[in-house]
């Protein structure tokens, strides 16, 4: 007798769904990315189904053979997905049934609800894997530009005001830093997401056998130490989403990153401050004005951000009301998980992409970094250096500026008789304090941009990323 394609929990009802009901409530449209995860979990449950001798082995083979016959046939695109089944789980469980009479014993002992929650908990061990893998690539591409142009000084900026001398290598490094902190967020995510939930049931677990350590090992969920992780509560295993609140913000967090390095370039590609040149591909022109050079790749990686954010609080406020356990409402979790993965992936592609043509113009930085005013407190390091204090020292080096201003000079062309009338512990060598090479060798502390710093975290990075 042939199966007719029905919900699962189709016995309880005389009639079944409206179609608007059915368009309004199916998942299949967007959960069928799960597919190679929900059958690595069925191959995992059956074989743990054999192991406690409620299936045969014959069986177990017999489902593992169905099962990679529709991971084929999803993979060649050529499987055709029923809205009507609802779900990705079901879909696959049906089109198995016709292949293999056995596969009706396959959900023995397991539930949608530990089934997506193992699918999920998969998914997530791979995108963060994915996304590390991608913030290593960008970090790469902006270390390439780092060691190209390591030696080009630009004036750092607070409150987008001038203010002190860094090599660009330096600033580079700043964006190592928040992708590398970001790096180990989805590591964390990863980690909080490899506690098999498989064996939780709908809510009770379930009375027939079942060797939960078993699937998890069989699934790779296991510590440091090869010892298997399963969640440890059946009520919370199946209702919690931190790991995709935790996997949204740490997407929601690395796009804030994507979004200050943008301003930065787009400043920086700007005509007022022209530090770098932004590749042709990157960038797009003005449908009116034919000189335009437009930076789309930062300005829209400045939008994504935005974007990323939103999807981190629809997660928030979806989960924040929902009484224990499953509620239905959960099944919205996903679209903003899976739209927060594939754009995070997608922005990483082009800032490296970006990163990976830009030209750092060191004539336009030269210029701007040969502003005298940027050693100011470095002239008030000279004082405290003669016995100052600091307080002293900037109050002083604050009235030299507002002399310079005066007499409309810059800070350096004023006279060592001026200077002295300010203060009188400044002396003949005073000046030297706007040597820029000199000044910049003094900042030797770690994590300083002078050139013995950060040669040794070019050292250090280029170990970090191989």
């Amino acid at each position: 007798m042939a199966h007719k394609a029905q919900a699962t929990w189709g016995g309880r009802f005389s009639a079944g769904p409206a179609d608007l009901m059915l368009r309004f409530s199916e998942s299949v449209s967007f959960d069928r990315r799960l597919a190679p995860f929900d059958i690595q979990g069925s191959k995992a449950h059956s074989a743990m189904l054999a192991h406690v001798g409620l299936i045969t082995a014959d069986e177990r083979d017999a489902i593992h053979r169905g099962l990679d016959v529709v991971l084929k046939e999803i993979e060649s695109g050529k499987f055709k997905w029923q809205t009507k089944l609802e779900d990705v789980h079901m879909n696959i469980e049906q089109a198995l049934t016709k292949i293999e009479p056995a596969a009706a014993k396959l959900h023995t002992a397991r539930s949608r609800n530990d089934q997506v929650a193992t699918d999920m908990r998969l998914y997530f061990k791979a995108a963060c894997a994915e996304i590390i893998a991608g913030i290593q690539d960008a970090q790469r591409a902006i270390l390439s530009v780092a060691e190209k142009y390591g030696h080009v000084l630009i004036p750092g900026y607070t409150h987008l005001q001038r203010a002190q001398p860094v090599y660009v290598s330096h600033h580079l490094f700043a964006y190592l830093e928040m992708l590398q902190r970001d790096a180990e967020r989805f590591a964390v995510v990863a980690d909080h997401a490899n506690w098999c939930p498989l064996g939780s049931g709908a809510i009770a677990g379930t009375t027939l056998p079942n060797d939960r350590e078993f699937t998890a090992e069989t699934l790779g969920f296991v510590d440091a130490k090869g010892k298997p992780r399963v969640t440890q509560n059946s009520m919370d295993a199946v209702s919690d989403r931190d790991t995709f609140i935790e996997f949204a913000s740490a997407c929601a967090l690395v796009g804030v990153h994507f979004s200050r390095m943008a301003e930065d370039q787009i400043l920086w590609a700007s005509q007022e401050f022209k530090f770098a040149e932004l590749p042709d591909a990157f960038c797009t022109g003005s449908s009116l004005m034919p000189q335009k050079k437009n930076p789309d790749s930062m300005e829209l990686l400045r939008g994504k951000s935005a974007r990323l954010q939103g999807n981190l609080h629809t997660l928030l406020t979806l989960a924040k009301g929902l009484p224990l356990t499953y509620n239905r409402d959960l099944q919205e979790d996903k679209p903003p998980v899976f739209d927060s993965h594939d754009q995070t992936v997608l922005c990483l592609q082009v800032l490296a992409g970006t990163f990976a043509g830009m030209e750092i113009l060191p004539e336009k930085c030269a210029t701007a970094v040969a502003d005298p005013a940027l050693l100011a407190t470095d002239l008030a390091d000279y004082l405290v250096r003669q016995g100052v204090a600091f307080r002293d020292a900037h109050h002083a080096v604050g009235a030299v500026v507002k002399l310079a201003e005066k007499n409309n000079v810059a800070l350096d062309r004023l006279t060592f008789e001026e200077v002295q009338s300010v203060h009188p512990k400044f002396e003949a060598d005073w000046v030297e304090s706007f040597h820029l090479e000199k000044a910049m060798a003094r900042r030797k502390g770690t994590g300083m941009p002078g050139p013995a710093q950060v040669a040794r975290q070019f050292k250090r990075w280029k170990k970090l990323l191989g």
